[in-house]
């Protein structure tokens, strides 16, 4: 009983993880077209780490959990355009973007969707499990 209560835990800590790579995916894709007079003032792509914690309760690793080590910048440079009538636009005329690609933006966060769709199944599935042994108990 107590690993189905620890499969509860593992699946609430992924879906914990996977809704900040959905918020930090999301603020990628806000700021893709976002420009600056300079690059040391363009946005940076932010990816997130994960990290697996194991149970101090139960060292035989059966049930570990998820957790956001830390969300990290992109380094590449943001892309120079040349677009002298932009209100951000420098002395030469040049904008410059964060170099973030919408296709990766976009995989990762269908990946991110389908890992927090498969948890909160893995939580249903777990409750109806609970929910019939708790009834054998009963009859």
């Amino acid at each position: 009983m107590s690993n189905l209560f620890s499969l509860f835990n593992t699946s609430a800590s992924a879906l914990s993880a996977q809704s900040v790579r959905l918020n930090t995916v999301a603020s990628n894709l806000a700021n893709a077209n976002t420009a600056a007079t300079n690059p040391d003032e363009a946005y940076r792509a932010k990816q997130v780490l994960f990290q697996s914690v194991m149970n101090q309760a139960n060292p035989n690793g059966s049930s570990t959990a998820v957790r956001v080590a830390g969300v990290t910048e992109s380094q590449a440079a943001p892309h120079a355009h040349y677009e002298p009538h932009h209100p951000q636009a420098n002395e030469e005329g040049y904008i410059f973007r964060p170099a973030i690609s919408v296709v990766e933006e976009m995989a990762n966060m269908m990946s991110a969707s389908r890992n927090y769709e498969a948890n909160v199944e893995v939580m249903e599935t777990s409750r109806q499990l609970l929910q019939r042994t708790l009834q054998i108990g009963q009859g």
